[in-house]
């Protein structure tokens, strides 16, 4: 492994000097995306009263079969005002509240119905109605704390009555590209030049993890720049750059951050591609350093960076998070544990043609990065291997 950090211990090593940001109160309107910090409590029974599961009848098991007279027609947010007696039955909507004396449901497909008298056949208590608190008592927990809010949990959490939820602070992240060579795209380029995709990729990764972004214009391969944007980058909690951390003389990253008061945990982990990534810490800021190929960029975003920030936003899995699948082709093994861009199929995942870590156009038709061991030879086709989600 060439004496490099492993994969393994540079993830447990970036977890392991996070700690989660503080917390805030949000209005569920505004909290899509976000970490819940402190459950999320019911405010009232779900259902708060006992309620119908059909359009159909009210009635009382007892008094099935027969045929009874119907006294009264319940809509849902109308309940009865007079309860259900001895051989009655009255109407009601799905969701209507089902009347005192009441203890099934008939449904309406079920029964036959003449002017005020309707013929129902025999049911067991509880047919068709939806206990009071069925789905949850008032004052449980509706969502765990480490949830992340997506449309389920916040349909959840406003029907069981709240309006606000505890989360973590969105982290502040900076995003640096480096390198005299980058242009913004749609520019003209000069001989030498490229157009800047890292800076795009970070920014719009940050932003799916839950992240606030301050995208810094890319920097020349010069000290004062370096210092001048890496000063800025170091007020918030996550920074990003990518370029100039490997060993030649326009590499600047590491040494300037270090000058800042950056004491840097780790450099150069055995993983493909890669290999050059740094990550370190100044105070609760983190800072990761990425390569400059888009395809290494993107590959130590999703197993360093992501991580991290969901750990800042007190995830109870922060990750990777790994998936089990087998290769549809063999794929050749390396002396560092691979990330091949893949496909994932019906059967697996198909790796991708054209690996190298400047492809990203190639890179954009993977929606899986496979982890392939390290080791000699091939990893045969139908072999089972872990891979993270892309997009």
């Amino acid at each position: 492994m060439d004496g490099h950090t492993t994969l393994d211990d540079a993830i447990a090593a970036v977890l392991s000097h996070v700690s989660p940001l503080e917390t805030e109160d949000v209005p569920l309107g505004r909290a899509s995306g976000r970490v819940v910090a402190a459950a999320a409590l019911a405010r009232v029974d779900l259902p708060p009263f006992a309620s119908s599961a059909m359009d159909g009848f009210a009635v009382r098991s007892v008094d099935t079969p027969g045929t009874l007279r119907v006294t009264a027609r319940i809509a849902a947010g109308r309940p009865a005002t007079v309860a259900l007696g001895g051989g009655e039955a009255m109407a009601i909507a799905t969701g209507g509240v089902v009347p005192e004396g009441a203890d099934a449901v008939v449904p309406i497909e079920n029964v036959r119905e003449d002017a005020d008298r309707v013929e129902v056949p025999a049911v067991e208590a509880g047919a068709h109605v939806r206990p009071r608190g069925g789905d949850v008592r008032a004052g449980d927990e509706v969502v765990r704390a480490g949830a992340r809010l997506g449309p389920a949990q916040l349909g959840a959490v406003a029907a069981a009555g709240a309006d606000r939820v505890t989360c973590a602070r969105r982290p502040r992240a900076a995003v640096l590209a480096t390198g005299t060579e980058l242009r913004p795209a749609g520019a003209e380029l000069a001989a030498g030049e490229i157009y800047d995709a890292n800076g795009t990729l970070l920014a719009a990764a940050l932003v799916t993890a839950g992240c606030d972004v301050d995208v810094i214009e890319p920097v020349a391969d010069d000290e004062a720049a370096h210092r001048e944007a890496l000063t800025r980058a170091l007020e918030g909690d996550v920074v990003v750059t990518s370029g100039g951390v490997s060993v030649g003389p326009h590499d600047l990253v590491r040494t300037i951050a270090a000058e800042l008061g950056v004491e840097e945990v780790f450099w150069r982990v055995a993983v493909k591609p890669g290999k050059p990534v740094s990550f370190g810490v100044r105070g609760r800021t983190l800072l990761f350093g990425l390569p400059g190929n888009p395809v290494s960029t993107l590959v130590g975003f999703e197993l360093f960076v992501r991580p991290a920030v969901r750990a800042l936003q007190g995830e109870r899995d922060p990750g990777p998070r790994w998936e089990d699948a087998v290769l549809d082709r063999a794929v050749r093994r390396d002396p560092r544990d691979q990330l091949v861009r893949a496909r994932r199929t019906a059967t697996g995942l198909e790796p991708l043609t054209g690996q190298e870590s400047h492809m990203i156009v190639r890179a954009a038709e993977a929606d899986a990065l496979a982890l392939v061991p390290h080791g000699d030879g091939e990893l045969a086709a139908g072999s089972p291997v872990r891979y993270l989600r892309l997009g």
